[in-house]
């Protein structure tokens, strides 16, 4: 497992993926709702086949990283990637936003060369 602690001041490398304040803010708060340990327990962001456009993201919790995992920490908030993944959503930042129509999590993603009308799915 390869573990990475984000520099939020600013600085030092850049990980896999960054996340925002209010995202961390949000998930935190889901996992302490399910009852999970959040210094243990994280986000694992991942990329699956599926929409229109060929590839989708997902997220679910999980209890603790898998081995292969790249591990990254932004403001208390644990992100786990599979290798697998790392290499669509490299560079991308995880968002949340606050909307009077809906509100959710986002990935602003700079490798997307195409997505589809809803931006639900995405190509690379």
């Amino acid at each position: 497992m390869s573990t990475e602690t984000a520099d939020t001041e600013g600085g030092g490398s850049d990980p896999a993926i960054e996340v925002t304040p209010d995202a961390a803010a949000e998930a935190i708060s889901l996992l302490e709702g399910e009852g999970l340990d959040t210094d243990e327990a994280g986000l694992r962001l991942f990329v699956q086949q599926g929409g229109c456009a060929g590839l989708s993201y997902g997220m679910r919790f999980d209890t603790e990283p898998e081995d292969d995992d790249l591990v990254v920490e932004h403001h208390g908030l644990r992100v786990f990637v599979d290798p697998a993944s790392q290499n669509y959503i490299g560079g991308s930042t995880l968002d949340y936003e606050h909307g009077l129509q809906a509100a959710g999590f986002e990935v602003e993603n700079p490798n997307v060369v195409s997505e589809c009308g809803c931006g639900e799915s995405f190509r690379t």
